[in-house]
């Protein structure tokens, strides 16, 4: 009889036991099964003209990867061929499917660069064609996982739970035109990573007319994976400014938030962004946007002390500058959102029933351009307010030319900018017409457009610009404002330089004067300063350049004689001469000869006495 019991619990432990390993062995076997699918590899090189890896053997990373990247390619070389299989990223798998193994030693992990060398021929061919279709290198961005992982840049204080628990969800809005298959995807699997599910409602991927075959049906399969993506396709090209329009008419969320399709959100990118908006619906709100390399795709980023803010200059273009002393002082932590003027226009969310109240978008802007000055503006001027928020961080490719060819014989950024400061900058638009030798061009009607802006009853430009954005250099406060002509060698030759942030430090030159303003638009100031907008005339003893202003005089003081014409350096007393080519300047001992002598347009003899008052 005693052995009866034993028997009995044997039988229970078998019976325990078979279904438990039939369980294990099923789900490896599905796991094998969904790893050896060549379909639902997520990081599968686009095929279309995209591949731009070899497409059998995979990468050599030995062979042009750094040293990081190094050591998972020599223990690749050890794993079979299935084996090496697991190691990719994959598109969702059914449900009760393990999901494959992630390798924290992959190219790019973790923000890290990924830098080649020894390339092939064949290779350095492959980099060039996605440099050229790109303007970044798609070579190095299609090694690195769709997944990879970032660092967590937030400040400590961030992450703390200081946001409203009842946040509204948001439809994120992205927009493309024939965008690399892996940084298109990456963007999207960053979002979706790195939101909490309840507050993404929905990411509309906007196809802008791409002709690119990884961009059909390849990319419909794929998001089909995805139950909150959905791609509206617009049946023409639109350019930016009205894909984005399309986005926010299918968007079924309370706020709409705008990426472009080459970033990566960073963890606990959105709530901070929605918390503010849950707080006050007219505040818009854009993250701190770091940098991403558009050669090694190194994710490069900065905390709460180094958060810029967005300005402009007079030939209507964006640029940043920092946190002025003003704004320090209202901000209580290095945490708290800033308040910035303008706003770079790419990245940011916005309560969707105040965007529409502000009129969306001007649907008279051509492809891009403005619109992130004129949501800007009217933001600060109809009753809303514009902030950059530090807890909030999402890199983004910085290309330096856009790979986008558009229709010629239009001017695009012309006819936006002229639309921009005819509705809202007042008498302030003089000073952009100047810079383009006033000749404003076919800008269509805007009558609907300042309509608008009385029925909202903003305020005027002038209160934008002494209350929001009081930094600005304003050209009528200036001694002169225009070109600067020489008067040697026929008096034919102006100063001439451009002023974008790739040229400064380089030397001013001259050229024949033409009268458009543009690169010969200057502006003598009260303080002695030759300046561009926020780029000033500067000597330390070599080149005369362009340096940005910062006030202090010293190597950017310069002393105009309207009777002789002399242009005097204030520290060193050299005079400012124009070569005998006509092709440069330079700083000579001053000797009254005619090639240091200038004449400055709009010269104001009146303010210029106040200059020499204060003992200039």
């Amino acid at each position: 009889m005693w052995l009866l019991p034993r028997r009995r619990g044997l039988i229970v432990k078998v019976l325990l036991v078979v279904p438990v390993t039939w369980l294990v062995i099923t789900l490896l076997l599905t796991y094998t099964d969904r790893v050896q699918t060549p379909q639902n590899r997520g990081d599968e090189p686009a095929k279309g003209g995209q591949d731009l890896l070899p497409e059998k053997q995979g990468v050599d990373e030995s062979e042009h990867v750094a040293p990081l990247a190094r050591k998972r390619a020599n223990r690749e070389k050890a794993l079979s061929k299935e084996e090496h299989k697991n190691e990719v990223d994959h598109a969702p798998a059914p449900v009760g499917v393990l999901a494959p193994p992630r390798n924290p030693d992959g190219p790019g992990e973790m923000g890290r660069p990924v830098v080649l060398k020894d390339l092939t021929k064949e290779q350095e061919a492959k980099v060039k064609l996605g440099w050229d279709r790109n303007a970044f290198n798609q070579y190095i961005s299609d090694m690195i996982s769709l997944h990879r992982s970032l660092p967590d840049v937030r400040d400590s204080e961030c992450k703390d739970e200081r946001y409203l628990k009842d946040l509204p969800s948001t439809s994120v809005i992205v927009c493309f035109h024939n965008e690399a298959w892996s940084v298109l995807l990456r963007t999207v699997h960053s979002i979706i990573d790195r939101s909490p599910p309840k507050l993404l409602h929905e990411i509309i991927l906007v196809d802008d007319y791409s002709d690119m075959p990884h961009l059909k049906q390849k990319l419909e399969d794929y998001v089909a994976h995805f139950p909150k993506v959905k791609i509206v396709r617009a049946q023409k090209r639109e350019g930016l400014i009205r894909a984005r329009l399309l986005g926010a008419a299918a968007a079924t969320a309370p706020v709409l938030t705008y990426l472009d399709s080459h970033c990566e959100c960073t963890e606990g990118w959105l709530e901070p962004l929605l918390d503010r908006i849950a707080r006050n619906s007219t505040t818009v709100v854009c993250p701190v946007i770091d940098v991403i390399s558009d050669s090694t795709f190194e994710y490069h980023y900065r905390d709460s002390g180094g958060v810029n803010v967005g300005g402009f200059d007079w030939n209507l273009q964006f640029s940043w500058h920092a946190v002025p002393e003003r704004e320090r002082q209202r901000r209580k932590h290095s945490w708290d959102p800033v308040w910035s003027p303008t706003m770079a226009g790419g990245l940011f969310s916005i309560d969707k029933a105040f965007f529409e109240k502000l009129g969306t978008y001007d649907s008279g802007f051509d492809i891009w351009g403005g619109e992130n000055l004129e949501l800007s503006f009217k933001t600060w001027m109809c009753g809303g307010t514009l902030e950059i928020v530090p807890c909030s961080h999402v890199g983004h490719i910085f290309r330096k030319r856009s790979p986008y060819k558009w229709r010629s014989g239009v001017n695009v950024l012309r006819r936006n900018s002229v639309r921009l400061a005819e509705v809202w900058l007042d008498e302030y638009k003089q000073y952009y017409y100047q810079r383009i030798g006033d000749d404003l061009g076919d800008f269509g009607d805007v009558s609907a457009r300042k309509r608008l802006r009385d029925n909202l009853k903003c305020r005027s430009f002038d209160w934008y610009v002494r209350t929001i954005y009081p930094e600005l250099f304003v050209p009528g406060d200036a001694v002169a404002s225009g070109e600067v002509r020489n008067k040697g060698q026929g008096g034919s030759s102006c100063l001439d330089s451009p002023s974008g942030r790739d040229n400064m430090h380089k030397p001013v030159g001259m050229y024949p004067c033409h009268g458009q303003g543009g690169n010969q638009y200057w502006m003598l100031s009260k303080e002695g300063e030759i300046r561009r907008d926020e780029a000033c005339l500067d000597y330390a003893g070599s080149d005369v350049i362009l340096y940005p202003c910062h006030g202090s005089k010293g190597n950017q003081l310069w002393i105009y004689d309207d009777a002789s014409g002399t242009v005097q350096h204030g520290s060193s007393r050299k005079c400012l001469e124009m070569s005998e080519d006509r092709q440069k300047v330079s700083m000579e001992i001053c000797s009254g000869s005619l090639r240091q002598s200038w004449i400055f347009q709009n010269y104001n003899k009146t303010k210029a006495i106040k200059i020499s008052s204060r003992g200039h």
